[in-house]
């Protein structure tokens, strides 16, 4: 069953999940580790949901260090404030929020570049 889960493994890595483990355990996949913050957690719980059964055959513990924000994204090409929003905290009218999580950065919500680092806030 572990072998319908490998993907995770390669997800985690890009995810900087530290302390990653998963294993076979009493006929359920195991799955541990630690993110920095909730926005990778979340990002991975995600991933885990897309495999049809996970409810029935998983136990995750994974955890966030840091309460303080929800992450840290870098922005891609053809993003927007409102797009990151959406993805991050669940509702696109949140643009703001990031906004103003990231005024020392940002003059314009409507201007974001490739390559720039916003902080999310909490949800």
């Amino acid at each position: 069953m572990i072998e319908k889960y490998k993907d995770l493994e390669t997800l985690a890595g890009k995810l900087g999940i530290r302390g990653f483990s998963m294993k076979d355990a009493g006929g359920k996949v195991q799955i541990a580790g630690t993110t920095t913050y909730a926005l990778e957690r979340d990002l991975f719980w995600d991933a885990l949901k897309k495999h049809a059964g996970w409810e029935n055959e998983v136990v995750a513990d994974v955890k966030a260090e840091r309460t303080d924000i929800h992450g840290i994204h870098t922005v891609q090409p053809g993003e927007s404030l409102s797009k990151i929003a959406k993805t991050h905290l669940d509702d696109a009218g949140r643009y703001m929020d990031i906004f103003n999580a990231n005024k020392d950065k940002l003059k314009d919500p409507n201007m974001i570049h490739p390559g720039q680092q916003l902080v999310i806030p909490n949800r």
